[in-house]
């Protein structure tokens, strides 16, 4: 007989956002670790010169810190990362004005008129590759992972990840076809808390 769903108890209430803004020194860490390689994604895709990207991503992180509070997440907005690409870019923006912006010699003046149109462009259209959301997602699972069953961390797997039927992975896990929705459903929407999309 399949199993219905049992509890998660171990599942977080606070957003990762929430807790870096009550000064919690692990969410601050895990954030870091979240969006550190994506914000030095975004100053390199920017042109910023090698040598100044990990002072950048700090300008980044500093701005993120004063301005958090004014982020808030909801189902209708634009996202986290949407908030956090607007100022990563402009953060990028000043570095270049600062130096008087000679792109790197790969893109020549092209880079600078590039770096000019993302200036005017919405914040919503983040440069974010599917390998780089890829690899923010990978971190982002690693860092809840901890918190769910290991059946419920196979459902999700399976069905989301793998791509396996709904009614298949039930089967394989001697879980009702409920169960396995829920268990997907409910570790889908702790990510998108991690990821600082819902509060």
């Amino acid at each position: 007989m399949a199993k219905s769903m049992p509890e998660d108890s171990s599942s977080t209430d606070a957003s990762l956002i929430e807790r870096v803004r009550c000064d919690d020194s692990k969410a601050w860490r895990d954030f870091v670790d979240l969006y550190g390689p994506l914000a030095a994604y975004w100053c390199r895709k920017l042109g910023i010169r090698e040598a100044l990207v990990t002072d950048t991503v700090q300008d980044i992180f500093l701005a993120v810190l004063r301005s958090l509070g004014k982020y808030e997440p909801s189902e209708q907005n634009r996202g986290f990362r949407a908030w956090l690409w607007g100022i990563a870019r402009h953060k990028c923006i000043d570095v270049m004005r600062r130096e008087g912006k000679h792109p790197d010699p790969v893109g020549g003046s092209t880079a600078w008129q590039t770096v000019e149109q993302i200036a005017i462009e919405d914040d919503e259209g983040d440069p974010t590759e599917a390998v780089e959301m890829a690899r923010l997602l990978r971190r982002a699972m690693s860092q809840v992972e901890d918190e769910f069953e290991s059946e419920t961390w196979q459902a999700f797997l399976r069905t989301t990840i793998d791509g396996v039927s709904t009614a298949v992975v039930a089967q394989e896990l001697a879980l009702t076809p409920t169960a396995v929705r829920q268990y997907r459903s409910r570790i889908l929407r702790r990510l998108r808390r991690q990821l600082g999309d819902l509060p």
